[in-house]
Formats: C-alpha cells, structure tokens, sequence
C-alpha cells in the first residue's frame, strides 16, 4: 500500500469517518474518468484543485464538483491573495500527492481549503483517495467537516 493511501486512511480514521477506499481498475486521474469508474454523475466527484498562493507560497486547495471550473478571479477574492499555478513538485511537497491523486484529507502540511457549494447537492460524493486508481465515498457535509475547508462561491 503506498505510503499516500495509507495516510489518507489514517485521516478517514482519526476523523471516525468509516468509509470504504476503493481500488477502481481503471484511473480516476480526472473527474469524467472517476464518475464512469464509480458509475455515479460527473458532479458527483469533489476534484481538488490546487493553486499557489502568490503572498504565502503554499498550496490553496479547492474542492469543486467535477464538472465545475474554478474562476481564478473568484478564488483569488476567497482566497485573500493572488492565485498562481502550483506546480507538481510544490503540490508534492505540501501535500504528499501526486497530480491526479490529490485527496482532500491526509496532506502533510495543513492545507487551506475551500468548498463548493454544489457538492452539497448530493448525498454521497466521491474523492481521490491519494493514488490515480483510489477513491472515496463520503457525505459532502461530512466531507466539508474533515477538511476544515470554508464553504465559498469560486466558480464560473
């Protein structure tokens, strides 16, 4: 088990959320990938999108529903800082994942986070769970708690 799923259930745990991480066959690399892996909508997947923030350098994680695009000039606003792009080794670094397995939950480092609202449209959404090939079922209100992400409008 890699080292990244593995803290990605230690966090599930320490926040006495019991889900179920699956190893889906096919990547779930990108939110059209993970619906068709978990047969569910593409709005039912939390993406976590990562910029940099330009006045503190760390990451800005932004957990969006999968078919919603991130509005740089309303996440700059959220954010209270100019948003840049975060490369993978910053994202690496900060958070212990690669592109295309960012989970929510099992960062390294305290991560700033923001949630869309959307995903409170569903039941159960569905998260990387820290490798291209895992992931998570979790209710978003559940979800938004774990983090410690701020409900906020960011998207287009």
């Amino acid at each position: 088990m890699s080292k990244s799923l593995k803290r990605v259930k230690a966090a599930l745990e320490a926040a006495n959320e019991p889900v179920e991480v699956l190893e889906m066959s096919e990547s779930t690399r990108t939110a059209e990938d993970a619906a068709r892996a978990a047969g569910c909508m593409v709005d039912q997947i939390a993406k976590s999108i990562i910029f940099r923030g330009e006045d503190t350098g760390h990451v800005v994680l932004f957990l969006t529903a999968g078919g919603n695009r991130v509005d740089a000039a309303k996440a700059t606003a959220v954010a209270g800082q100019p948003l840049g792009k975060a490369d993978a080794d910053l994202i690496r670094e900060e958070t212990g994942f690669a592109i295309g397995g960012v989970a929510p939950v099992g960062h390294l480092n305290p991560v700033t986070a923001y949630f869309d609202p959307r995903l409170r449209d569903f039941q159960q959404v569905w998260a990387a769970a820290g490798t291209p090939r895992h992931i998570f079922a979790i209710a978003p209100d559940r979800l938004l708690a774990i983090t410690g992400a701020t409900e906020a409008d960011f998207t287009a």
